[in-house]
């Protein structure tokens, strides 16, 4: 898409092909938004007693680079029936969960949401007791 020279395209705005890009530093301002509101979301809005909010925390949002897209990352304290039970139930709840967004951020266009289970906290947990066995093993070895 070409602009005539004399129009002024505000710096946020880069188009490419009639798509919008805004910057960078506003889709990390929307990612977190969507973060905290989707985190009350759960805390406060949603009744369905496969999702344990105390057990359930979203721990990032990645936005598409058009806002149109954004990726929800959750993590879960539990056994793997719990993990998969959560996931079911947010994925059953996207688009309530998009249009309770919407509404808060007061959004035009709210993002298509995708849930993603995020096991990172549990592998950060199990290295951390793999190094205290290690450390407790070598604590043992030398006199």
């Amino acid at each position: 898409m070409m602009l005539p020279d004399h129009i002024p395209v505000p710096p946020f705005l880069i188009t490419t092909l009639g798509v919008i890009f805004v910057s960078k530093r506003r889709g990390e301002r929307l990612a977190e938004e969507i973060k905290r509101e989707i985190s009350a979301i759960i805390r406060d809005d949603m009744k369905d007693p496969r999702i344990d909010p105390v057990a359930t925390s979203i721990t990032r949002v990645e936005v598409s680079n058009d806002l149109g897209h954004a990726r929800v990352f959750f993590s879960v304290l539990g056994d793997e029936q719990k993990c998969g039970d959560t996931a079911a139930a947010l994925d059953g709840a996207q688009g309530y969960i998009r249009t309770l967004v919407a509404g808060k951020l007061e959004l035009r266009h709210a993002p298509e949401i995708v849930f993603q289970l995020d096991r990172s906290i549990e592998h950060g947990i199990r290295i951390s007791a793999i190094l205290d066995k290690l450390k407790e093993e070598k604590s043992e070895d030398t006199p």
